[in-house]
């Protein structure tokens, strides 16, 4: 997405999606914003800056999955609308792409202004509040380390000392589904997997 003026000499703030929506990223409006357009976006975004291990990169729609399948392990007994928001907490990314954490450091409060907007439209858009309560974005922001420790040990080349004191503890899923969430998929894979999840966690 460039920057570009528009006939009128104005900027343009806003994206086309591949549904034919016009997302504004200075103002989104929640009713610009569809799932599939989400899912494809964050199947075709790579974590890590793409240094990872396997034949496809880790896309941020895998991520997500992994994050609420910790979420999961640690409470089996999990709401819906908890597990949703787990499902949503990078959806930004499909519009401004996963910035590692050193380079959104260097940026500052502009990125996070921008992600903080989006965010909350998307949150209004399928039915949770603006802003998440603090103790439910202290579980997701939890189960967000926990996935970053999986993915740093298994696919980015981080050692387990290392990865401890940079995100804290493995969260110990079962074996198979570690095994699974930490192969990495294909981007037609991962768009369905997540499109999937959401509509499971939305009992469509």
């Amino acid at each position: 997405m460039s920057t570009q003026k528009t006939s009128s000499g104005q900027t343009r703030v806003w994206q086309r999606m591949l549904s034919g929506r016009r997302l504004d990223l200075i103002d989104p409006s929640p009713l610009d914003i569809e799932i599939a357009d989400i899912a494809h976006g964050l199947a075709r975004v790579a974590r890590w800056n793409g240094q990872t291990r396997g034949a496809h990169i880790f896309s941020v729609a895998q991520h997500t999955l992994l994050v609420e399948a910790v979420m999961r392990a640690r409470n089996p007994n999990l709401d819906d609308r908890l597990r949703l928001a787990a499902l949503l907490h990078d959806a930004p990314e499909y519009v401004i792409g996963d910035m590692i954490s050193p380079f959104k450091a260097v940026l500052g409060a502009d990125y996070k202004t921008v992600e903080k907007r989006l965010l909350g439209a998307i949150h209004v858009r399928f039915g949770l509040s603006a802003e998440l309560a603090p103790e439910i974005e202290r579980q997701i922001k939890a189960a967000d380390r926990g996935a970053a420790y999986l993915e740093a040990t298994e696919l980015a080349g981080f050692s387990e000392s290392e990865a401890k004191r940079l995100f804290g503890r493995d969260p110990e899923l079962p074996e198979a589904t570690r095994v699974d969430y930490l192969t990495p998929w294909n981007a037609a894979k991962a768009e369905k997997r997540f499109l999937a999840r959401f509509n499971a966690v939305l009992g469509q």
